[in-house]
């Protein structure tokens, strides 16, 4: 429900009224066995703020991965709304939940989340990591209501399978069997690592992010980003994700003419891991981390 071009006070706080209602009925109806911490997190001062934003998990984390990065929003003046993605967020960390994500799931999350914002807030950050990156990158491509879009580490390709080859792996793991693998593969169950996050990886919902990684890189090739800004973050140490995904996402908008698309990475000698967010993850640095990332979306 966005706000009209000068919203009075009185519908700001109408439209802040039914946001937060339609988000709490979210929260309301998700799974039972999702634990509290792990579902849908709003963040609010209670009233529309001046600044709102939008941040999604990656995969296999849940709505906690964000939660102090969204604490620090909300101490900087925004109202914060933190997604559960499906099938995220069991208590199981063994689970195969995730097996079932599908692209549309993932779209349409994205998109319920956007609307339900926009109550929130004059102006519209959104803001995701990995799988999250994805999602609002898809966002950014489609929706002028975005004021600024942050796409950290987005899962456009992986270190593990050739760039030439990620179609055809993209391909093989929508059609074949899924199969559970170890983000861990030596420690397995025993890896240290975040309470919520799931410790496999389901190939079949890693094709559905591949998937719609493919679609945003499609949509770029037609036409640059619908969103007022937008920021794509890098992790030059990433263990995980190909940075080439993401540096041939950026020069697709270029291509279509986009000049409100910025670039930023955190150079090697950093040692970030991927998880960069997590403050649970070992190795962590989200002092900094957090600091730079906030110095970033405040320079918009």
């Amino acid at each position: 429900m966005p706000f009209d071009t000068e919203p009075s006070h009185a519908q700001a706080i109408s439209h802040y009224i039914e946001a937060e209602r339609r988000i709490r009925g979210w929260q309301k109806y998700e799974p039972p066995q999702v634990p509290p911490a792990s579902r849908t997190q709003l963040i609010t001062h209670g009233y529309p703020a001046e600044r709102a934003a939008v941040l999604f998990h990656g995969f296999t984390k849940a709505p906690p991965q964000f939660i102090a990065f969204g604490r620090l929003l909300h101490e900087a003046g925004y109202n914060v709304l933190i997604p559960r993605a499906p099938h995220h967020g069991l208590p199981d960390p063994l689970t195969d939940a995730h097996a079932r994500l599908t692209t549309e799931e993932l779209r349409e999350t994205a998109e319920r989340a956007l609307d339900m914002a926009m109550g929130l807030g004059r102006h519209l950050t959104v803001m995701g990591l990995c799988m999250g990156g994805v999602m609002t990158g898809w966002l950014a491509q489609h929706h002028t209501s975005i004021d600024q879009a942050v796409l950290i580490a987005p899962a456009l390709a992986f270190k593990v399978i050739p760039l030439r080859l990620t179609p055809l792996v993209r391909e093989a793991a929508l059609r074949l069997p899924n199969i559970m693998r170890w983000w861990d593969a030596t420690l397995k169950d025993k890896a240290p690592g975040s309470r919520h996050a799931y410790q496999r990886y389901a190939t079949r919902g890693l094709g559905h992010i591949l998937r719609l990684s493919s679609d945003l890189q499609a949509s770029a090739a037609r036409s640059a980003p619908a969103a007022k800004q937008v920021l794509v973050v890098t992790n030059a140490n990433d263990e995980r994700v190909d940075n080439r995904g993401a540096a041939q996402l950026v020069a697709a908008w270029q291509r279509a003419g986009a000049s409100n698309v910025r670039t930023f990475e955190f150079p090697i000698s950093d040692q970030l891991v991927h998880d960069l967010i997590d403050p649970q993850q070992p190795r962590q640095r989200t002092a900094y981390v957090y600091g730079t990332l906030l110095d970033l979306i405040e320079q918009e």
